[in-house]
């Protein structure tokens, strides 16, 4: 909530301004902390309805996050008091969402909760990974050393993220150009050159007659094409939400070429980076298996890692489970692990795998926009010539003659 302040400074002199706190008494001892002897403070008239409609779109990203684990990090190392840092941090987000949640983490932790415990009070913005790093970081007294490693990891999974974004930016600018020009030219060029080859009385070809019945259907029906196609992607978006859905995508998407490599790799590269961190958080093992399964985004991996965790629990090592998958997890990944497992150091291990998988996600992004880029154009002009040439042909046919 936000509240209207008047108060006296130390030196005597009137401010006034707005403060945002959970309640009327939390406010007061904000102001009290940066010296401000209150006289009028009063609860800020509500928004309108229209700015809470607009209010319900802002969504914390993970960019929100990463920015805000790493300079929490540098502050908390700088022995600046928590509850302060939190405050600091919260007044200069730009993200309403996000600064209000912040707010209420600072007044539970001043309250005397754990910062974890005030954390998991957020699960829109604070992943259970995240939690428990930071719950983990608080019993074994290095949270200074797992917000770094938070801080670290959220920037390495926000820049694959943000590559892989990036990455399609073009092939979908391809598609919308080529989805604009198909629809200009079944509206206008089309329609008026048909026009022109009625008046000619030239037989038309069986490709003439099919794009210009096409044309018209089009034209006409549109709207239910459109609908029909928006439908289908709701739908299928909405299934793939559903358990069915997850287990089809899951085991199905790795199954497409070249595609399916791709989403192989990310996953490998999220299994041992989200493992990694946690190991090295201090979590304990079958607990960190448990956690990265959870978040590793597929639900053929997710059981796989399930299997890991219980054998882990039987006295196996991971590695010995993970290579039973050779076609989830190739033989040299699950060779590292064992090394590691062996050595004592699965998580610098495991970081090493990271740094690998990830320059290969690259290169099989390059690689793929590569084909990808010249295919579609390819594509986009033999779908638009051979729409001119169909009718064209009646035209140029009847000028022969």
């Amino acid at each position: 909530m936000k509240f209207n302040y008047q108060a006296r400074d130390k030196k005597g002199e009137v401010r006034s301004g707005v403060v945002e706190a959970s309640t009327e008494e939390t406010a007061l001892q904000i102001l009290d902390r940066h010296g401000l002897y209150v006289t009028i403070l009063e609860q800020a008239q509500k928004a309108p309805i229209l700015g809470k409609r607009i209010e319900l779109f802002s969504r914390i990203s993970r960019k929100d996050v990463m920015v805000f684990s790493r300079q929490l990090a540098i502050m908390f190392r700088s022995q600046v008091p928590l509850v302060e840092a939190l405050q600091t941090i919260a007044m200069q987000l730009e993200n309403e969402a996000f600064r209000e949640r912040l707010q209420k983490v600072s007044e539970d932790v001043e309250a005397g909760t754990p910062l974890s415990d005030a954390l998991s009070r957020h699960t829109d913005a604070f992943s259970s990974f995240y939690i428990n790093m930071v719950k983990s970081g608080e019993v074994s007294g290095t949270l200074s050393d797992v917000l770094g490693y938070l801080a670290d990891h959220e920037e390495r999974e926000y820049d694959l993220q943000s590559k892989i974004k990036g990455a399609f930016v073009y092939p979908a600018f391809v598609v919308f150009i080529a989805g604009a020009v198909l629809f200009l030219m079944m509206f206008y060029v089309i329609p008026n050159i048909s026009k022109i080859i009625s008046e000619t009385g030239a037989e038309l070809p069986p490709i003439t007659r099919v794009v210009m019945a096409l044309s018209a259907f089009v034209r006409v029906w549109w709207w239910l094409l459109f609908l029909g196609l928006g439908g289908s992607i709701v739908s299928f978006l909405r299934y793939l939400k559903t358990s069915g859905g997850k287990r089809f995508w899951g085991i199905y998407s790795l199954k497409i070429p070249m595609f399916g490599s791709f989403l192989r790799m990310i996953y490998l590269t999220r299994f041992a980076e989200n493992l990694a961190t946690l190991v090295a958080g201090g979590i304990p093992i079958v607990q960190a298996l448990e956690i990265t399964g959870r978040i590793i985004g597929n639900v053929k991996y997710e059981s796989i890692v399930e299997e890991a965790k219980e054998g882990v629990r039987r006295g196996e090592r991971i590695s010995s489970v993970l290579k039973q998958y050779p076609a989830e997890f190739p033989p040299v990944f699950t060779q590292m692990m064992f090394v590691g497992e062996k050595s004592g150091s699965l998580d610098k291990v495991l970081e090493n795998v990271v740094s690998f998988y990830q320059k290969e996600v690259e290169r099989s992004i390059e690689g793929f926009l590569g084909v990808l880029e010249p295919a579609l154009i390819v594509v986009l002009g033999l779908v638009v010539g051979g729409l001119m040439v169909s009718v064209l042909m009646p035209l140029y046919q009847s000028l022969s003659f």
